[in-house]
């Protein structure tokens, strides 16, 4: 994958990160979203956009351990298609699940903690993706790393309203859960690892 054509890297990663929305609208028209396709959608909707939430927090420590650096190229992209197929997660539940029925969606967020918890991942998702431009970060400065940070707790949230949503079957949100504390780990591992190049850097006035 180090080889390929830097040309050829975005686009690759585009379609792959379309392909389930495709695959969601090919099994939808040909009747294979089972008995309830409203709470289907929304599942896949939700899975994948924490997937690629996930996909997207590993870039950096696999970059680090493989010396892949064609995955920066990437990383913008696929957090924006975790906050694409978050929308989409919301707009299922807001449209063909409620009808746009705004007391009952209100009382559902504040009865719900699994819906409580969801929103306010996507919530704290929106300020991320509106300032993931390049002019947003020279416009932000150090403060854009500072926010960016809200990413780690996104994840969170976005994992416990996947625990608090299932009613039986733990072992994919817990697998979910291992991937993101393995990936919290290694960063604090990189960051303890640096610490003493910090240190010793000189300090200018």
């Amino acid at each position: 994958m180090h080889t390929m054509k830097p040309a050829l890297i975005k686009p690759l990663v585009f379609i792959a990160c379309l392909f389930p929305l495709v695959f969601g609208i090919w099994a939808g028209f040909t009747d294979q979203l089972g008995a309830n396709p409203i709470e289907e959608i929304t599942h896949r909707t939700g899975d994948w956009a924490l997937r690629l939430l996930l996909i997207t927090l590993a870039v950096t420590p696999l970059r680090r351990m493989l010396g892949w650096g064609w995955l920066l190229r990437v990383r913008r992209m696929l957090g924006l298609f975790a906050f694409f197929y978050a929308c989409l997660h919301l707009l299922t539940y807001f449209v063909l699940d409620q009808f746009f029925d705004w007391d009952e969606i209100f009382k559902d967020i504040i009865k719900r903690p699994y819906i409580t918890i969801g929103f306010s991942a996507f919530v704290l998702l929106v300020p991320l993706a509106v300032t993931s431009t390049n002019a947003m970060m020279r416009r932000l400065g150090k403060r854009w790393g500072q926010l960016h940070q809200l990413v780690y707790v996104v994840a969170v949230f976005g994992i416990l309203h996947y625990l608090w949503l299932v009613k039986a079957d733990y072992l994919l949100p817990l697998i979910h859960a291992a991937i993101l504390l393995a990936l919290l780990l290694v960063r604090v591992w990189y960051q303890r690892q640096s610490l003493p190049a910090r240190r010793a850097a000189p300090q200018t006035s």
